[in-house]
């Protein structure tokens, strides 16, 4: 603590972000990063922009970044008027929080659920309330019902627990909550949902987030984007060109555009991370782990038998990092990442070895 410091940051709990550790041969199953690289065609982008378009970086770039909202809306069969962008979909959730969340009533969201919300919640001085998860860590719609509230928002996959919550479902909360905006963050999504995008022109209170950090492998590029009514969307353009102008650079709108292109690759990815989850999830079970259903790029997982910190602790003597929340309900859970198939039966000898 210090003098100098705001009221404001002296009562935060900062976000913790996964850990980046430089270790050697090391297996990083702890941050949810794709294992596979991104497009060739993303990577061509941003090397012709650094080469025969290099003289541009003195310039700024387009801070509405209209040709990768278009390449969005393309991708996703909406309109650029329902699409904006911004430096990663943190970036995007933090304009959401101060745009569209902060009114009188709490906002709702799950008690087990990505731990940045809060964090904005106590940015940006708003009240919210978390709504228990049910006992087999899936989101029930009728808690979301009758609750008066100034928003609603959840993942969808929810992380961490991976479970997936169907649009017949998401669709309860909209019509329950009309006078409400309700935030689906899809980070996931690609891994095994049907996006919610698909609902954003029959509800005018429903905005969807994405990333590329994840589906499409761009997690070092920063960029995230929203959809939903256009004037949802203004409502973001107003507090980002009052915060930043050009979150975007040139190098990520070009690479960011070719990789919404390239839906060949997309495909390929994210049909091995799938394959690959499928398969690490019955090994899992096999040494013995309850394993959650899972839509996402991830597991959640824990053995009745063995404390999770433990073995996190033991996995990561043999260079394999894991995540492991010390938080009520979850304290014996790890979330493992989908590596490549070699480091998933890296991650499974490693298991059976310290199982015994």
């Amino acid at each position: 603590m210090s003098r100098f410091w705001s009221q404001v940051v002296n009562d935060l709990t900062p976000y913790v972000p996964g850990e980046q550790p430089k270790i050697a041969n090391l297996i990083k199953l702890n941050t949810n990063e794709n294992p596979y690289p991104p497009s060739p065609r993303a990577l061509a982008a941003i090397q012709a922009e650094l080469g025969d378009n290099a003289a541009r970086l003195r310039l700024y770039p387009d801070p509405n970044a209209d040709l990768l909202k278009n390449a969005i809306a393309r991708t996703h069969a909406v309109t650029a008027r329902q699409v904006f962008v911004g430096n990663s979909s943190d970036e995007v959730l933090a304009h959401v929080f101060m745009a569209l969340l902060k009114h009188e009533q709490p906002i709702l969201f799950p008690d087990i659920t990505y731990s940045f919300y809060p964090v904005y919640c106590g940015l940006y001085g708003i009240a919210y309330q978390t709504v228990p998860l049910a006992d087999d860590f899936s989101i029930n719609p009728a808690d979301y019902t009758g609750r008066p509230n100034g928003g609603i928002i959840f993942p969808n996959p929810n992380a961490p627990t991976g479970r997936l919550l169907p649009l017949d479902a998401i669709e309860q909360i909209l019509v329950a909550n009309p006078d409400s905006v309700v935030v689906v963050d899809e980070a996931y999504i690609d891994f095994g949902g049907k996006s919610a995008i698909s609902l954003v022109d029959r509800y005018d209170n429903l905005l969807v987030t994405h990333t590329l950090s994840k589906s499409r492998s761009l997690a070092g590029l920063r960029v995230g984007f929203a959809i939903g009514h256009p004037v949802l969307i203004e409502a973001l353009e107003r507090v980002k060109n009052s915060f930043n102008s050009y979150p975007l650079d040139r190098l990520a709108i070009v690479g960011a555009v070719a990789a919404m292109e390239d839906s060949a690759w997309f495909e390929e990815c994210r049909t091995k991370v799938i394959a690959t989850r499928e398969t690490l999830s019955a090994e899992l079970g096999e040494l013995g782990f309850e394993v959650l259903p899972s839509a996402a790029n991830f597991i959640f997982a824990r053995h009745p038998q063995h404390d999770a910190a433990e073995l996190a602790k033991a996995l990561r003597e043999r260079s394999i990092i894991v995540r492991h929340f010390k938080l009520p309900r979850i304290d014996q859970f790890l979330r493992i990442s989908i590596g490549t198939d070699a480091e998933c039966q890296a991650l499974t000898t490693a298991l059976r070895e310290i199982l015994g």
